[in-house]
Protein backbone atom coordinates (compact mmCIF):
# COMPACT_ATOMS: atom_id res chain seq x y z
CA UNK A 1 0.00 0.00 0.00
CA UNK A 2 1.44 3.30 -1.54
CA UNK A 3 1.56 6.25 1.26
CA UNK A 4 1.09 9.80 0.56
CA UNK A 5 3.55 12.37 2.18
CA UNK A 6 2.97 16.17 2.62
CA UNK A 7 5.32 17.97 0.81
CA UNK A 8 8.19 19.73 3.04
CA UNK A 9 7.78 23.76 3.56
CA UNK A 10 10.96 25.68 1.94
CA UNK A 11 13.39 27.24 4.19
CA UNK A 12 13.45 30.91 5.12
CA UNK A 13 16.92 30.92 3.15
CA UNK A 14 14.89 29.41 0.49
CA UNK A 15 11.51 31.57 0.58
CA UNK A 16 13.83 34.64 0.60
CA UNK A 17 16.22 33.34 -2.52
CA UNK A 18 12.28 32.84 -4.28
CA UNK A 19 11.41 36.50 -3.68
CA UNK A 20 14.20 37.51 -4.75
CA UNK A 21 14.50 35.69 -7.67
CA UNK A 22 10.54 37.09 -8.19
CA UNK A 23 11.10 40.67 -7.54
CA UNK A 24 14.47 41.09 -9.64
CA UNK A 25 13.92 39.00 -12.77
CA UNK A 26 12.63 40.81 -15.95
CA UNK A 27 12.76 44.82 -16.79
CA UNK A 28 9.28 45.57 -15.40
CA UNK A 29 9.42 43.78 -12.17
CA UNK A 30 13.06 45.67 -11.23
CA UNK A 31 10.89 48.52 -11.99
CA UNK A 32 8.17 48.03 -9.82
CA UNK A 33 10.31 46.60 -7.36
CA UNK A 34 13.09 49.68 -7.20
CA UNK A 35 9.84 51.90 -6.93
CA UNK A 36 8.43 50.20 -4.11
CA UNK A 37 11.35 49.95 -2.39
CA UNK A 38 11.72 54.06 -3.05
CA UNK A 39 8.17 54.03 -1.37
CA UNK A 40 9.29 52.29 1.49
CA UNK A 41 11.79 54.31 2.18
CA UNK A 42 10.05 57.71 2.11
CA UNK A 43 7.35 56.70 4.13
CA UNK A 44 9.22 54.30 6.93
CA UNK A 45 11.46 56.53 8.37
CA UNK A 46 8.83 59.46 9.70
CA UNK A 47 6.13 56.99 10.63
CA UNK A 48 9.08 55.13 12.78
CA UNK A 49 10.46 58.81 14.09
CA UNK A 50 6.33 59.86 15.10
CA UNK A 51 5.81 55.97 16.88
CA UNK A 52 9.17 55.16 17.89
CA UNK A 53 11.80 57.94 18.49
CA UNK A 54 9.34 60.90 18.94
CA UNK A 55 6.60 59.06 21.12
CA UNK A 56 5.56 59.62 24.25
CA UNK A 57 5.26 55.95 26.70
CA UNK A 58 3.68 57.78 29.60
CA UNK A 59 2.79 60.95 31.21
CA UNK A 60 0.54 63.18 30.14
CA UNK A 61 -1.50 65.20 27.75
CA UNK A 62 0.74 67.87 28.12
CA UNK A 63 3.95 65.84 27.55
CA UNK A 64 2.66 64.40 24.55
CA UNK A 65 1.97 67.52 22.73
CA UNK A 66 5.02 68.78 23.45
CA UNK A 67 7.09 65.50 22.47
CA UNK A 68 5.53 65.73 18.90
CA UNK A 69 5.34 62.28 18.15
CA UNK A 70 2.81 59.12 19.00
CA UNK A 71 1.45 59.72 22.34
CA UNK A 72 0.78 55.97 23.30
CA UNK A 73 0.71 56.95 26.91
CA UNK A 74 -3.04 58.19 25.99
CA UNK A 75 -3.76 54.35 25.35
CA UNK A 76 -2.19 52.77 28.20
CA UNK A 77 -4.36 55.52 29.97
CA UNK A 78 -7.59 54.37 28.07
CA UNK A 79 -6.30 50.36 27.73
CA UNK A 80 -8.62 49.13 30.63
CA UNK A 81 -11.15 51.28 29.69
CA UNK A 82 -11.35 50.05 25.84
CA UNK A 83 -11.16 45.48 27.42
CA UNK A 84 -13.83 46.14 30.00
CA UNK A 85 -15.87 49.07 28.93
CA UNK A 86 -18.62 50.69 31.53
CA UNK A 87 -18.08 47.41 34.08
CA UNK A 88 -17.72 48.48 37.54
CA UNK A 89 -14.11 48.88 38.14
CA UNK A 90 -13.95 46.86 41.67
CA UNK A 91 -15.56 43.80 39.73
CA UNK A 92 -13.12 44.08 36.49
CA UNK A 93 -12.01 40.28 37.64
CA UNK A 94 -15.15 39.09 36.52
CA UNK A 95 -15.04 40.14 32.71
CA UNK A 96 -11.48 39.29 33.27
CA UNK A 97 -11.65 35.76 34.42
CA UNK A 98 -14.74 35.25 31.88
CA UNK A 99 -12.19 36.40 28.66
CA UNK A 100 -9.63 33.64 30.42
CA UNK A 101 -12.58 31.08 30.25
CA UNK A 102 -13.19 32.32 26.29
CA UNK A 103 -9.93 32.66 25.19
CA UNK A 104 -9.01 29.21 26.69
CA UNK A 105 -12.01 26.75 24.79
CA UNK A 106 -11.09 29.02 21.70
CA UNK A 107 -7.84 27.77 21.64
CA UNK A 108 -8.81 23.97 22.86
CA UNK A 109 -10.76 24.36 19.89
CA UNK A 110 -8.51 25.16 17.55
CA UNK A 111 -7.05 21.69 18.17
CA UNK A 112 -8.11 18.71 16.16
CA UNK A 113 -8.10 16.27 19.11
CA UNK A 114 -10.62 17.90 21.65
CA UNK A 115 -13.19 18.04 18.86
CA UNK A 116 -14.95 15.24 20.72
CA UNK A 117 -18.30 15.90 22.28
CA UNK A 118 -16.83 16.82 25.17
CA UNK A 119 -16.33 20.44 24.10
CA UNK A 120 -19.51 21.00 23.19
CA UNK A 121 -20.32 19.99 26.57
CA UNK A 122 -17.83 22.92 27.52
CA UNK A 123 -19.13 25.39 25.60
CA UNK A 124 -22.67 24.81 26.88
CA UNK A 125 -21.55 24.83 30.50
CA UNK A 126 -18.76 27.93 30.01
CA UNK A 127 -21.26 30.06 28.47
CA UNK A 128 -23.80 29.86 31.41
CA UNK A 129 -20.51 29.88 34.11
CA UNK A 130 -19.75 33.22 31.53
CA UNK A 131 -23.09 34.89 31.43
CA UNK A 132 -23.41 34.05 35.56
CA UNK A 133 -20.00 35.83 36.28
CA UNK A 134 -20.96 38.58 33.98
CA UNK A 135 -24.46 39.24 35.28
CA UNK A 136 -24.16 38.46 38.79
CA UNK A 137 -26.89 38.43 41.32
CA UNK A 138 -26.39 35.44 42.72
CA UNK A 139 -23.89 33.39 44.67
CA UNK A 140 -23.09 36.61 46.23
CA UNK A 141 -21.57 38.39 42.99
CA UNK A 142 -23.39 42.65 42.68
CA UNK A 143 -25.80 42.27 39.91
CA UNK A 144 -24.20 44.34 36.23
CA UNK A 145 -26.56 44.74 33.83
CA UNK A 146 -25.81 44.44 30.40
CA UNK A 147 -25.87 47.98 29.28
CA UNK A 148 -22.60 48.48 31.49
CA UNK A 149 -20.77 45.47 29.33
CA UNK A 150 -17.95 46.50 26.92
CA UNK A 151 -14.84 46.85 25.12
CA UNK A 152 -13.14 43.64 24.03
CA UNK A 153 -15.28 41.55 26.43
CA UNK A 154 -18.65 42.14 24.70
CA UNK A 155 -16.52 42.02 21.25
CA UNK A 156 -15.30 38.54 21.92
CA UNK A 157 -19.10 37.51 23.29
CA UNK A 158 -20.82 38.44 20.27
CA UNK A 159 -18.15 37.33 17.64
CA UNK A 160 -17.21 33.91 19.37
CA UNK A 161 -20.84 33.01 20.40
CA UNK A 162 -22.38 34.54 17.44
CA UNK A 163 -20.42 32.75 14.97
CA UNK A 164 -20.40 29.19 16.97
CA UNK A 165 -24.02 29.38 16.81
CA UNK A 166 -24.47 30.87 13.31
CA UNK A 167 -22.25 27.74 11.89
CA UNK A 168 -24.61 25.08 12.83
CA UNK A 169 -27.79 26.99 11.77
CA UNK A 170 -25.83 27.45 8.30
CA UNK A 171 -25.16 23.95 8.15
CA UNK A 172 -28.95 23.00 8.40
CA UNK A 173 -30.38 25.86 6.37
CA UNK A 174 -28.15 25.22 3.75
CA UNK A 175 -29.29 21.64 3.62
CA UNK A 176 -32.69 22.90 3.73
CA UNK A 177 -32.37 24.77 0.63
CA UNK A 178 -31.15 22.12 -1.15
CA UNK A 179 -33.91 19.51 0.08
CA UNK A 180 -36.36 17.78 -2.25
CA UNK A 181 -39.03 18.71 0.15
CA UNK A 182 -40.45 21.58 -1.42
CA UNK A 183 -41.80 23.63 2.34
CA UNK A 184 -38.52 23.13 3.75
CA UNK A 185 -36.90 24.34 1.06
CA UNK A 186 -39.24 27.35 0.69
CA UNK A 187 -38.80 28.30 3.92
CA UNK A 188 -34.90 27.97 4.73
CA UNK A 189 -34.38 30.11 1.33
CA UNK A 190 -36.87 32.62 1.93
CA UNK A 191 -34.47 33.11 5.76
CA UNK A 192 -31.73 33.58 4.01
CA UNK A 193 -32.73 35.54 0.95
CA UNK A 194 -34.65 37.64 3.53
CA UNK A 195 -32.02 37.81 6.28
CA UNK A 196 -29.22 38.52 3.44
CA UNK A 197 -31.25 41.11 1.35
CA UNK A 198 -31.13 43.93 4.38
CA UNK A 199 -28.26 45.35 6.05
CA UNK A 200 -26.83 43.50 9.42
CA UNK A 201 -27.67 47.54 10.82
CA UNK A 202 -31.44 46.83 9.93
CA UNK A 203 -31.36 43.14 11.76
CA UNK A 204 -30.11 44.85 15.06
CA UNK A 205 -32.57 47.82 14.69
CA UNK A 206 -35.19 45.01 14.63
CA UNK A 207 -33.80 42.96 17.52
CA UNK A 208 -33.42 45.77 19.38
CA UNK A 209 -36.20 47.80 19.25
CA UNK A 210 -39.48 46.14 16.89
CA UNK A 211 -38.82 42.98 19.13
CA UNK A 212 -40.22 43.76 22.07
CA UNK A 213 -43.35 45.15 20.52
CA UNK A 214 -44.15 41.84 19.26
CA UNK A 215 -43.69 40.13 23.15
CA UNK A 216 -46.32 39.35 25.45
CA UNK A 217 -47.19 41.68 27.70
CA UNK A 218 -44.93 41.53 30.90
CA UNK A 219 -42.18 38.98 29.19
CA UNK A 220 -39.09 40.94 28.43
CA UNK A 221 -35.55 39.59 26.70
CA UNK A 222 -32.35 41.40 27.70
CA UNK A 223 -30.95 43.53 24.68
CA UNK A 224 -27.62 41.40 24.12
CA UNK A 225 -29.40 38.63 24.13
CA UNK A 226 -31.39 40.35 21.43
CA UNK A 227 -28.34 41.15 19.68
CA UNK A 228 -26.67 38.17 19.79
CA UNK A 229 -29.98 36.32 18.09
CA UNK A 230 -29.86 38.95 15.12
CA UNK A 231 -26.24 38.84 14.74
CA UNK A 232 -26.45 34.77 14.78
CA UNK A 233 -29.12 35.03 12.29
CA UNK A 234 -27.14 37.24 9.62
CA UNK A 235 -24.04 35.29 10.02
CA UNK A 236 -26.09 31.86 9.37
CA UNK A 237 -28.03 33.13 6.31
CA UNK A 238 -24.09 34.71 5.08
CA UNK A 239 -22.47 31.19 5.86
CA UNK A 240 -25.27 29.22 4.48
CA UNK A 241 -24.92 30.33 1.09
CA UNK A 242 -21.04 29.53 1.42
CA UNK A 243 -22.24 25.88 2.54
CA UNK A 244 -24.62 25.43 0.08
CA UNK A 245 -21.95 26.35 -2.88
CA UNK A 246 -19.70 23.41 -1.33
CA UNK A 247 -22.69 21.19 -1.51
CA UNK A 248 -22.98 21.73 -5.63
CA UNK A 249 -19.13 21.53 -6.11
CA UNK A 250 -19.91 18.15 -4.69
CA UNK A 251 -19.30 15.55 -8.12
CA UNK A 252 -22.52 13.52 -7.97
CA UNK A 253 -20.90 10.89 -7.99
CA UNK A 254 -20.42 10.85 -3.79
CA UNK A 255 -24.27 11.08 -3.72
CA UNK A 256 -24.36 8.13 -5.81
CA UNK A 257 -21.59 6.17 -4.03
CA UNK A 258 -23.09 7.25 -0.19
CA UNK A 259 -26.88 6.03 -1.53
CA UNK A 260 -25.26 2.49 -3.27
CA UNK A 261 -23.66 1.81 0.59
CA UNK A 262 -27.40 2.14 1.94
CA UNK A 263 -26.80 4.92 4.14
CA UNK A 264 -29.75 7.18 5.36
CA UNK A 265 -29.58 10.72 4.62
CA UNK A 266 -28.10 12.17 7.93
CA UNK A 267 -25.46 9.28 7.66
CA UNK A 268 -24.42 10.15 3.95
CA UNK A 269 -24.30 14.11 4.81
CA UNK A 270 -22.65 13.39 8.07
CA UNK A 271 -20.03 11.28 6.81
CA UNK A 272 -19.62 11.52 3.72
CA UNK A 273 -20.73 14.98 1.68
CA UNK A 274 -20.18 17.06 4.86
CA UNK A 275 -16.54 16.99 5.61
CA UNK A 276 -15.46 17.06 1.56
CA UNK A 277 -18.37 20.35 1.08
CA UNK A 278 -16.94 22.20 4.57
CA UNK A 279 -13.23 21.37 3.33
CA UNK A 280 -12.65 22.91 0.34
CA UNK A 281 -15.18 25.96 1.41
CA UNK A 282 -12.49 26.40 3.82
CA UNK A 283 -11.38 30.16 2.35
CA UNK A 284 -14.97 31.45 1.43
CA UNK A 285 -15.81 30.55 4.90
CA UNK A 286 -12.71 32.14 6.75
CA UNK A 287 -13.14 35.02 4.41
CA UNK A 288 -16.94 35.35 5.43
CA UNK A 289 -15.76 35.26 9.34
CA UNK A 290 -13.32 37.81 8.98
CA UNK A 291 -16.29 40.35 7.63
CA UNK A 292 -18.66 38.96 10.03
CA UNK A 293 -16.16 39.82 12.80
CA UNK A 294 -15.16 43.15 11.51
CA UNK A 295 -19.15 43.98 11.73
CA UNK A 296 -19.11 43.54 15.20
CA UNK A 297 -18.74 47.32 15.39
CA UNK A 298 -22.05 47.74 13.92
CA UNK A 299 -23.60 47.04 17.34
CA UNK A 300 -23.33 50.27 18.49
CA UNK A 301 -26.33 51.59 17.01
CA UNK A 302 -28.65 50.16 19.39
CA UNK A 303 -25.90 51.31 22.43
CA UNK A 304 -23.35 48.35 22.55
CA UNK A 305 -20.02 49.77 23.55
CA UNK A 306 -17.87 47.03 21.96
CA UNK A 307 -14.30 47.60 21.42
CA UNK A 308 -13.39 50.02 18.73
CA UNK A 309 -16.72 52.56 20.19
CA UNK A 310 -14.76 52.41 23.79
CA UNK A 311 -12.08 53.66 21.97
CA UNK A 312 -14.03 56.20 19.92
CA UNK A 313 -15.67 57.39 23.20
CA UNK A 314 -12.13 57.72 24.96
CA UNK A 315 -11.74 60.47 22.49
CA UNK A 316 -14.24 62.86 23.55
CA UNK A 317 -12.27 63.00 27.26
CA UNK A 318 -11.29 66.56 27.65
CA UNK A 319 -8.03 65.63 29.47
CA UNK A 320 -6.99 64.11 26.09
CA UNK A 321 -8.67 65.42 23.51
CA UNK A 322 -6.13 65.23 20.08
CA UNK A 323 -4.82 61.64 19.73
CA UNK A 324 -7.50 60.16 17.25
CA UNK A 325 -4.86 58.42 15.13
CA UNK A 326 -2.87 56.74 18.12
CA UNK A 327 -6.63 55.41 19.13
CA UNK A 328 -6.99 54.15 15.56
CA UNK A 329 -3.84 52.62 15.47
CA UNK A 330 -4.23 51.01 18.62
CA UNK A 331 -7.81 49.35 17.13
CA UNK A 332 -6.20 48.70 13.86
CA UNK A 333 -3.58 46.47 15.59
CA UNK A 334 -5.61 44.40 18.09
CA UNK A 335 -8.10 43.86 14.89
CA UNK A 336 -5.22 42.73 12.34
CA UNK A 337 -3.63 40.33 15.08
CA UNK A 338 -7.43 38.80 15.73
CA UNK A 339 -7.79 38.73 11.78
CA UNK A 340 -4.64 37.25 10.95
CA UNK A 341 -4.93 34.61 13.17
CA UNK A 342 -7.93 33.54 11.97
CA UNK A 343 -6.73 33.28 8.15
CA UNK A 344 -3.47 31.58 9.37
CA UNK A 345 -5.58 29.39 11.00
CA UNK A 346 -7.58 28.74 8.22
CA UNK A 347 -4.31 28.04 5.83
CA UNK A 348 -2.86 25.19 9.16
CA UNK A 349 -6.81 23.20 8.39
CA UNK A 350 -6.41 23.62 4.67
CA UNK A 351 -3.37 22.07 4.70
CA UNK A 352 -4.55 19.21 7.42
CA UNK A 353 -7.51 18.31 5.55
CA UNK A 354 -5.89 18.13 2.22
CA UNK A 355 -5.12 14.79 1.04
CA UNK A 356 -1.28 14.72 1.21
CA UNK A 357 -1.76 16.54 5.17
CA UNK A 358 -3.53 13.72 6.29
Amino acid sequence: MSTTTAPALPTLAERARDFAKACFTGPLNIAISLACIALLAWVIPPMFRWAVLDATWSGTAAECRAAGGACWAFVREKFWFSIFGLYPFEERWRPATMMVILVTLVIASTIRRFWTRWLLLAWAVAAVAMWTLMRGGVFGLPFVETRQWGGLAITGIIAVYGLALGYPLAILLALGRRSELPLVRWFCTAIIECVRGVPLISLLFMAAIMLPLFMPQGVTVDRLVRVLFAYTLFTAAYMAEVVRGGLQAMPRGQYEAADALGLSYWKKMRLIILPQALTITIPAQVNTFIGLFKDTTLVVVIGVFDFFTTLRASLGDPNWLGFPTEAYVYAAAVYFVLCFAMSKYSQRLERDFTPAGR
